[in-house]
């Protein structure tokens, strides 16, 4: 029972660290993109339907990653050849990827869809909790990977630096004969197609199916993460997996019956009476609420940061959603 649970928490937390680390390096190059939940939902809905039709979820993904950055380069040519405000942009491109993903994905609602299998290794899968290991869909292990690499490119590159002296002082980089528009536009993309396959593991991996603003909000955390995570790949790894951990108790505590539960055993390992009052008590909240705590969570998480200035200045991209036009 506590290896499934911690199974679900992985798979509902790798969309959130697909899409954040994404997003952090967009805010990384100086630009703030709040598209974030439209492209998830465009990658989704491409991305299941070309599953769908070939057959194959891998096509899918690649889909996905493509439909993801191709949005986004709408959002880079308003934003960043055009100068056009980038928090309006970006709040534009999510309406505009909601309505859009709803019109295509039409068709495809209430058909199965084609799942990413998960991976299987001999001995090692079938281990105590091997599964949580050895036995994760790929999306998971590229989650991972993608974690490592953007903190090795970031504080371990020349090209990372120049990213980042980009996102502190666009007018020195310029100066400096660094071309900041080339630059930013190669960063929306990858955000963009970190959001496209983000989308794509919520239909072809965490639901299997399509269904109409499947997202429902993840946008907005995953831009949540970048700020909770002070702009470091690292700490959006723990918070995407916070967060996912508090979506997965919510379902879980409305799911359960105290009553049910003997005291000193059970799944829960409820060793007390105790247990079982705080169970009951939660119990007797409204569902809607609960269903709220990760959006609450999210809230709460922001407010306390915001409370330290001082590190918010140190660690925030100085150039963060200005507009940059060179004088020459």
């Amino acid at each position: 029972m506590l290896e499934s649970i911690l199974l679900t928490i992985a798979t509902a937390s790798t969309p959130l660290l697909i899409a954040a680390i994404g997003e952090l390096v967009v805010e990384r190059s100086g630009v703030l993109n709040l598209g974030v939940e439209g492209m998830m939902l465009m990658g989704a809905v491409i991305g299941f339907g070309v599953a769908l039709t070939t057959g194959n979820p891998w096509l899918g993904v690649l889909a996905g990653i493509f439909a993801g950055a191709a949005f986004s380069m709408l959002f880079a040519f308003l934003a960043l050849t055009l100068a056009t405000n980038q928090v309006a942009t970006g709040l534009a491109l999510t309406l505009l990827g909601i309505g859009a993903s709803g019109m295509i994905g039409e068709a495809f609602v209430g058909q199965p869809g084609v799942k990413l299998t998960p991976i299987y290794i001999p001995g090692l899968t079938d281990l105590p909790f091997g599964r949580l290991l050895f036995g994760q869909d790929p999306m998971f292990y590229l989650s991972l990977l993608l974690v490592a690499a953007v903190s090795w490119f970031l504080f371990r590159t020349r090209a990372g630096l120049t990213l980042r002296s980009v996102g502190d002082s666009h007018t020195s980089a310029h100066a400096l004969g660094i071309k900041v528009i080339r630059i930013r536009y190669a960063a929306v993309a990858f955000g963009g197609a970190c959001a496209g396959m983000a989308g794509a593991q919520m239909s072809l991996v965490y639901t299997s199916q399509w269904i109409e603003n499947m997202t429902a909000g993840r946008g907005w955390i995953a831009l949540a993460l970048v700020v909770f995570a002070s702009w470091r790949p690292t700490r959006v790894l723990l918070g995407a997996y916070l967060f996912g951990a508090i979506t997965i108790a919510q379902l879980h505590v409305q799911a359960i019956n105290p009553a049910d539960i003997a005291v000193g055993s059970g799944p829960f390992w409820i060793i007390s009476e105790g247990g079982r009052w705080i169970l009951s008590t939660l119990k007797s909240v409204p569902g809607q609420f609960l269903s709220a705590l990760p959006y609450l969570a999210t809230v709460i998480v922001l407010v306390l940061i915001s409370r330290n200035r001082r590190l918010t200045l140190i660690n925030t991209p100085a150039c963060l959603g200005r507009p940059f036009v060179p004088d020459r």
